[in-house]
């Protein structure tokens, strides 16, 4: 948990806009948030409209088209007033640009400019959550090497040469033209005088022919040197640099798909990858040129006719593996029921897809169609099988706002699994159903510049449920997968699943926190998992975790798994906890021991709240009391589950607490959070409001109350035990000292 002092900072950056906190990051952060930013969605207006764009809810706009429609209106409106107020005529004129540029892009897709917008948001907060930890992991760390500028400029750099060395060739092709017409026509001057010349002149003349037909020859053997010299280069940069840069993209997409850092770079993947097409395509054609000029001039060891089919063999080579492997999936399979859980899908409810390719190509002979195909290379022995109940093919479109590319989205693809003869489905195999790995594969073919090219990509391996109840088991499946392999298609993982060390496992955890609440976990809060999954190696880093210990065996005297506790525990915090838990307000993950160690010392009635370890989805609250003679007691509430958090708020709950023990009035145990922040400051900001007095009808509320009865202190250090309901009598007093309706929705509970 926090210090005092970090305490006070956390509850000063809770009223500070997202934004401020954005702009008060160190530089190297700052240059994550630059890469969320372009033309998709300027910074200007990140800018300009930060508190109006952090008040709407971008996340239900993006799934909502009527909502979408509205924040799009409402934005162009917020901009137009913000432009109205500028004094600045350039800043004036640059808004107004954009908000042509806005209106262009989204004005047919509004929903699209609300997922863009709500993308940067929940990047935001997970770079801020970041900034929070002490030290970032392994994963994350190895990504931000992978993005370094430095290696961008390289990139920049060397393709920037070789359109150079292009365009230079151009010219030089242009040159060799020039001087072949000249010497065409003094040979052909000379050829057609009939009458006898001066031998002397006539031999002046072929010498000079000769001179022009050796420097002719020269500036032949000279361009194709230099195409040479830059078709290998361009090899050496596919193979070194640009594959890896799309290997690395792939990389990173299978991490921000469980969670990690957000995806970018695809823009720039798409100029490298065109601006190198544009290159070979310029080569082919300064050759086609060069044979033109041999159908007008050749001769003995004309070295165009000589290496032109071995260079174009090449040429064509390199443009058929550049424009192949250009086709990726831009957006892996997801449903829009489960936005933050893509790669499950479940038959029945349609999910969404896109493919993308990387090459804006000069021409393309005819309307280029994207056919899907489910599971079109299953491995040996696997039974359960599943086809695309929808339209499986669509036509690939030029997108504007993603700079011209050729793209495809399925956005109404749904699975129905396949019924065998006797009309019975598939059954089970030696994998459980969230264990079988299924893929989406894309197949295209088409005709560019004369040459045919197929084009095939396939998704990252899938999960198929056909019960929600399942999704917990599918998404542990899919994280364990792209964490632990950068393999594509590798459709028998978990036939033999490797092991992941807990630095690995903690950083993906508390990555899922990140998504589900837009704050991750401490280090505090990691260790304590690791001493519920590891046992006395948690503290080792290194130490390996299987798979059947993390998401299929039981933890040892409860009835499931370490996944299912913790994905309990998320499900809770995602629709009960949310606000709590943003507000820094719920310490979450601390054993028993330690929970006694922290309040054992503090002034009576703090409390702390706790994620429950025998109960699905609980948290409990423990405070510390002393009583006349100074014994420190401890006193656990029976864990709140999403039923009883349904019926009222936790933050409530806090304020209600009451607690009724031997005839006395009741009254409140709860006095500080821990450390030592009075209750009312740390969640009076949550509290819902009670009916206004003008209200006709007396006010009612729910209050959450416990029993406790003194007794015998057998030990200084104790934990209360659950006790028997009020008496009658006890409860008539209660109900004349309050006009509330009572239900005692908690007792005490050692947890």
């Amino acid at each position: 948990m926090v210090t005092e002092t970090d305490g006070e900072a956390a509850q000063k950056q809770h009223r500070m806009s997202q934004w401020k906190q954005i702009q008060q990051l160190e530089i190297r952060l700052l240059e994550h948030v630059d890469y969320l930013y372009d033309d998709n969605f300027p910074m200007d207006i990140r800018q300009g409209l930060s508190s109006w764009i952090e008040s709407r809810d971008w996340d239900i706009a993006a799934n909502d088209e009527s909502m979408a429609v509205v924040l799009f209106t409402d934005l162009l409106s917020q901009l137009d007033q913000v432009r109205s107020q500028e004094q600045n005529f350039l800043q004036r004129h640059n808004m107004k640009i954009i908000q042509q540029q806005l209106q262009m892009k989204y004005m047919t897709n509004p929903a699209l400019m609300a997922r863009v917008i709500s993308t940067c948001l929940k990047e935001e907060r997970r770079i801020l959550s970041s900034a929070c930890m002490q030290e970032q992991g392994p994963l994350e760390k190895s990504l931000q090497n992978s993005v370094a500028s430095e290696r961008q400029k390289n990139m920049d750099n060397r393709v920037g040469i070789i359109r150079t060395s292009v365009q230079l060739m151009d010219q030089a092709v242009k040159y060799i033209g020039d001087m072949q017409e000249d010497f065409d026509f003094r040979y052909k001057t000379l050829q057609s005088q009939d009458a006898p010349r001066n031998p002397e002149v006539m031999k002046q003349e072929i010498t000079r022919l000769q001179e022009m037909l050796n420097r002719l020859d020269f500036k032949r053997k000279e361009i194709l040197s230099k195409m040479g010299v830059v078709i290998k280069e361009i090899d050496d940069l596919m193979t070194s640099q640009l594959n890896p840069e799309l290997q690395d993209w792939k990389r990173r997409q299978q991490i921000a798909a469980i969670g990690g850092p957000l995806v970018t770079g695809l823009d720039q993947l798409q100029s490298w990858f065109t601006l190198t097409a544009q290159s070979l395509f310029q080569i082919k054609h300064q050759l086609d040129k060069l044979v033109e000029l041999v159908v007008k001039v050749t001769y003995e060891s004309d070295p165009i006719p000589l290496q032109k089919p071995q260079m174009e063999e090449r040429i064509n080579y390199l443009i058929y593996h550049l424009i192949k492997s250009s086709f990726v999936v831009e957006k892996q399979p997801c449903m829009a029921t489960h936005p933050q859980k893509p790669l499950i899908i479940k038959t029945g409810v349609q999910f969404t897809t896109k493919v993308r390719l990387l090459v804006k190509l000069p021409e393309v002979d005819y309307q280029l169609k994207v056919k899907t195909t489910f599971d079109k290379d299953l491995p040996p022995g696997r039974v359960r099988q599943f086809f695309i109940l929808t339209n499986n093919t669509k036509a690939m479109d030029i997108e504007d706002y993603s700079n011209g590319c050729l793209s495809v989205e399925f956005r109404h693809l749904q699975l129905k699994e396949k019924k065998y003869i006797n009309g019975t489905k598939g059954s089970e195999g030696l994998l459980s159903v969230t264990e079988e790995l299924h893929s989406l594969s894309f197949e295209a073919c088409f005709t560019v510049q004369g040459l045919t090219i197929d084009l095939e990509t396939s998704s990252l391996p899938l999960v198929v449920i056909s019960n929600v109840s399942q999704l917990p088991g599918g998404w542990a499946s899919v994280m364990w997968y792209n964490l632990l392999t950068d393999e594509p298609r590798n459709l028998a993982f978990f036939g033999n699943p490797p092991r992941a060390t807990w630095s690995q496992l903690s950083e993906v955890l508390s990555w899922q926190f990140s998504t589900v609440a837009d704050r991750g976990l401490n280090k505090a809060q990691l260790n304590m998992l690791g001493e519920k999954l590891l046992g006395q190696h948690a503290s080792c880093s290194d130490f390996q975790v299987s798979w059947s210990k993390f998401s299929k065996e039981n933890i040892p005297g409860k009835s499931f798994s370490f996944w299912m506790w913790l994905d309990s525990i998320l499900e809770l915090i995602k629709k009960h906890l949310l606000p709590v838990w943003k507000e820094d307000s719920i310490m979450g993950f601390v054993s028993k021991e330690m929970e006694r160690a922290l309040l054992k010392d503090r002034e009576s009635g703090t409390f702390l709240l706790r994620f429950s370890e025998s109960h699905l989805g609980g948290i409990t609250f423990t405070w510390v009391e002393r009583d006349h003679n100074g014994d420190v007691k401890f006193n656990s509430v029976e864990p709140y589950t999403k039923s009883r958090l349904s019926a009222l708020p936790l933050a409530d709950i806090m304020r209600d607490y009451k607690v009724i023990s031997d005839g006395v009035v009741p009254e409140s145990p709860l006095k500080f959070l821990y450390p030592d922040i009075p209750k009312d400051e740390a969640f009076g900001l949550l509290y819902n409001s009670l009916p206004s007095k003008a209200y006709p009808y007396i006010p009612s509320t729910l209050i959450p109350i416990s029993q406790l009865r003194s007794r015998p202190i057998a030990t200084p250090i104790s934990c209360q035990s659950p006790e028997p309901p009020m008496t009658p009598r006890e409860f008539d007093m209660l109900s004349e000292q309050l006009c509330f309706d009572i239900e005692t929705m908690s007792s005490p509970y050692s947890d």
